[in-house]
């Protein structure tokens, strides 16, 4: 990526149709996350949450619309500038995405293998303070067999983390995990957006986290194929006039939270 752009949001999203064999899941989607913030895409099932996160990640090409990152184009850019974009981003998976026949510090190690000229030494300091950063120091050598499925969270962010990147996407961190151990998830990511200023991208609908930590959300639907609210979760549970807004954040009692 080229010298970011002060004045620019982290992400801009611009008219993006998007879905899968010609038929459209999402469509006419806007919107900004500004630098620096904990931003939340909710939904029901089948709303198209993890479609636009593809999409903007390039795992699947829009049919139409553009994405842009720090102000600099990145739908359309060819297979090089797209790769030198990606060094800047870093994904947790639903699944954590860990590859079982490597150690923690192999799956850490991998985005440092490819993208960069470090020596091996260097990795692995860099790899001891990535699992530190996520409270999974001493765990280098197990694999991902002999951990929690919490921990595993953990080691697949400490991987997302290894090129100190500008955004960090995450698909569902609390999909299978217990209450306790999503509430410690959250505050994880709570303490990395502090300390290293990341812009997070949270593809979620689990209201204690949405709740918890999102700076602003939007909500798609899957009658609209689209946005259909925009802004603090607690203000659009508390004002929001649209009934599917309403439906969707009050599935709680929104009473005790405000």
């Amino acid at each position: 990526m080229n010298a970011i752009d002060s004045t620019s949001p982290a992400i801009e999203v611009r008219e993006l149709q998007c879905g899968y064999d010609g038929r459209t899941v999402l469509k006419n989607v806007s919107f900004n996350v500004p630098r620096g913030e904990l931003f939340f895409i909710i939904g029901g099932s089948g709303c198209g949450k993890s479609t636009l996160l593809k999409n903007m990640i390039g795992l699947v090409q829009p049919y139409t619309g553009k994405v842009r990152y720090f102000g600099q184009e990145f739908t359309s850019v060819d297979v090089e500038a797209r790769r030198q974009m990606l060094k800047h981003f870093g994904v947790l998976y639903q699944s954590a995405a860990l590859w079982s026949s490597l150690t923690l510090r192999e799956n850490v190690s991998l985005p440092l293998e490819e993208y960069t000229e470090l020596s091996k030494r260097e990795r692995d300091e860099l790899v001891a303070l990535k699992l530190a950063q996520v409270g999974l120091s001493g765990y280098e050598n197990y694999y991902p067999a002999e951990i929690s499925g919490g921990m595993k969270k953990r080691a697949g962010l400490a991987r997302a983390l290894a090129l100190d990147p500008a955004i960090v996407f995450f698909d569902e961190p609390s999909a299978g995990l217990d209450p306790v151990t999503s509430r410690k998830l959250d505050e994880l990511i709570l303490q990395i957006r502090a300390t290293l200023r990341t812009t997070m991208v949270i593809v979620s609908h689990e209201l204690d986290s949405i709740f918890s930590i999102a700076d602003r959300v939007i909500l798609l639907e899957r009658d609209a194929k689209g946005i259909i609210a925009e802004g603090s979760p607690r203000e659009l549970a508390a004002k929001s006039p649209d009934p599917r807004v309403r439906e969707f954040l009050h599935r709680r009692s929104f009473a005790q939270e405000v």
